[in-house]
C-alpha cells in the first residue's frame, strides 16, 4: 500500500517505473498498431483479452480500491503510470471508464459490495454521464418510477462493455443497473469518432436498479479524477506521436539527407518537445495532488486546460510530417488523432477548465 504524502512529487518513483516497464511489455503483447486497428474494423471494437491481462493477470483494475475491499490500496500516481501506456498504444481498454471514472462514484458511495468486484476486473462499470460532461457540470438524469428507472443517456463511453452501468437518476439517487437485463436496458452503439473508445445510447425502459448513494457528489467525484488523469493518457500519447516521428524524419530522406535535419522541421519538433515536458509537468501534478488530496481543483483543471491541445497539436504534426504515409488507414497515427480529438472534449474542453481556473483563483473575466 503506498503511504500518502502531504508535499508535491513530481518524479517517478523506482516503483513507478517498475510498473510502467511491466505493463508496457504487456500491452506490446496485446495492443500492436495493427491488432487495434483490425479491432476497430470489427463488431468487437474492445480489446477484452487485453483488459482481462491488466485486471486479472496484474490487478490494475483495482489500484484506487482500498485492500481491505479486494483492490490495490495504490493511489492516482500509479493509475495515472497506467494511463500513460495505454495512451501510448490508443489500448481499446475500458480502463478509465471502469477502473478510475466507474471506481471513485462507487468510493464516493462507499459501496463495498460492487468495488471488489471491479476491482477484480471480472465486472467491467461505466459511469451513464456524458463523456463530454466536465467536473461540476449538470448532467442528465432518468425518471424513477414505480421503483423502476426509465429514460434515455447518450455519450456513454465504453458501455458497451460494461456489465453494470452507475445511472443517476432524478431523485438524486445513483442507481447499479445490470446491463445483462435485455428486456429493460437497451445499449445502442453511436457513430464514435474515436474509434478505439466507442460511445453508446443506454435507453432504460422500466429497469431495475439498486440505489448506491447520492448521485451529486459521486458524479462530481468521479469526474473529477478522470480529466485529472486523462491529461496522463494525453500525455502517453502525444509522447508516442512525438517519439515516432522524430524516428521516422531521421529515415526519411529527401535529396539524400535525412529529412529530420532540416531547420525547419528541427524547429517544429523542437517546439513540440517543449509542450510535452510542459504537459508532463501538468499531468503528474494533477496525478499528484489527486494522490495527496490537497491543491487538486487547480491542478486538475489547468491539466486539462493545457493536455487538450498538446495531444491534438501532436497528433496533427504527426500526420503532417509523415506526408503522404500518415493519411493512409493502415499507419496507426489517424487512430492517435481521433483519439487526441476526442479527448479534448471529454470531461470537459481546455475553455471550460481554463474558466474553471479563473473561478478557482478569483480572476474571473469582467
Amino acid at each position: 500500500m503506498t503511504t500518502r504524502r502531504t508535499e508535491p512529487d513530481l518524479l517517478y518513483s523506482e516503483e513507478e517505473e517498475a510498473l510502467r516497464a511491466v505493463v508496457r511489455d504487456l500491452l506490446a503483447d496485446h495492443c500492436d498498431a495493427p491488432g487495434v486497428i483490425a479491432r476497430t474494423e470489427s463488431d468487437a471494437p474492445h480489446d477484452l483479452a487485453a483488459w482481462k491481462a491488466l485486471a486479472d493477470r496484474m490487478g490494475l483494475a483495482g489500484l484506487l480500491v482500498p485492500e481491505a475491499q479486494g483492490g490495490q490500496g495504490a493511489t492516482h500516481r500509479e493509475v495515472a503510470v497506467v494511463l500513460e501506456e495505454l495512451g501510448r498504444v490508443v489500448a481499446p481498454v475500458p480502463y478509465l471508464t471502469s477502473a478510475v471514472v466507474a471506481t471513485e462514484a462507487l468510493l464516493a458511495c462507499a459501496d463495498g459490495e460492487l468495488l471488489g468486484r471491479l476491482a477484480s476486473g471480472r465486472t467491467i462499470g461505466a459511469l451513464a454521464v456524458g463523456l463530454h460532461t466536465a467536473p461540476g457540470a449538470a448532467f442528465t438524469t432518468v425518471r424513477v418510477e414505480e421503483g423502476t428507472l426509465r429514460g434515455e443517456l447518450t455519450g456513454i463511453a465504453d458501455a458497451a462493455a460494461a456489465d453494470v452501468l452507475l445511472v443517476p437518476a432524478e431523485d438524486g439517487g445513483l442507481y447499479a443497473v445490470s446491463v445483462a437485463d435485455t428486456d429493460t436496458v437497451t445499449v445502442t452503439p453511436q457513430v464514435s469518432f474515436d474509434l478505439t473508445r466507442p460511445l453508446a445510447t443506454v435507453t432504460l425502459t422500466g429497469a431495475p436498479g439498486r440505489r448506491l448513494g447520492d448521485a451529486e457528489p459521486a458524479v462530481r467525484r468521479a469526474l473529477h479524477a478522470a480529466a485529472g488523469l486523462l491529461a496522463s493518457e494525453q500525455l502517453g500519447l502525444a509522447e508516442w506521436l512525438l517519439t515516432e516521428t522524430v524516428r521516422y524524419l531521421k529515415e526519411r530522406k529527401q535529396f539524400n539527407r535525412p529529412v529530420g535535419g532540416f531547420q525547419a522541421l528541427k524547429h517544429r519538433l523542437a517546439q513540440l518537445w517543449l509542450e510535452v515536458v510542459n504537459l508532463r509537468a501538468a499531468a503528474r501534478n494533477a496525478a499528484d495532488a489527486l494522490a495527496r488530496g490537497q491543491d487538486a481543483g487547480v491542478a486538475v483543471a489547468v491539466a486539462q486546460a493545457y493536455a487538450a491541445p498538446v495531444a491534438v497539436h501532436a497528433a496533427e504534426e504527426a500526420l503532417q510530417l509523415h506526408a503522404g504515409i500518415g493519411m493512409t488507414w493502415e499507419h496507426p497515427v489517424h487512430l492517435y488523432l481521433k483519439r487526441a480529438k476526442a479527448d479534448s472534449i471529454a470531461y470537459g474542453t481546455a475553455g471550460a477548465h481554463r474558466a474553471a481556473v479563473a473561478e478557482l483563483a478569483d480572476l474571473r473575466a469582467p
